[in-house]
């Protein structure tokens, strides 16, 4: 299994991007799917969730900005993330518990990254 994360790139403060998690690889499940981000110097912090049912949760920090969705049928998480400020620079992660088979066990895995930077 793989995921790999797109969507980071530059852009102003107050403009939007949006990243993408695809899954890949013997898959029979995805449940729960976070994204996290870690800034220079600073330790990895959840964004937002996503349960299999749909529900969603996110930090303090992003809500009422970002957005978090899923398309089961594409085994793809999205990110939303709008009105960007500089604070929200960092590497952003994108994390699910996967089941591989329907007996489990259930799998941490992690993308590789994408950069997000916020410019003032």
């Amino acid at each position: 299994v793989a995921l790999v994360e797109s969507g980071g790139g530059l852009v102003q403060a107050g403009g939007s991007l949006r990243l993408s998690c695809v899954a890949s690889g013997n898959i029979f499940s995805i449940n729960t799917v976070r994204w996290y981000r870690q800034a220079p110097g600073e330790q990895r912090e959840v964004v937002a969730g996503v349960i299999s049912g749909g529900s969603t949760n996110y930090a303090l920090s992003v809500k009422g900005r970002f957005t978090i969705s899923r398309d089961n049928a594409k085994n793809t998480v999205y990110l939303q993330m709008n009105s960007l400020k500089p604070e929200d620079t960092a590497v952003y992660y994108c994390n699910a518990l996967i089941l591989q088979e329907s007996w489990g066990p259930e799998l941490e895995y992690w993308g590789q990254g994408t950069q997000v930077t916020v410019s003032s």
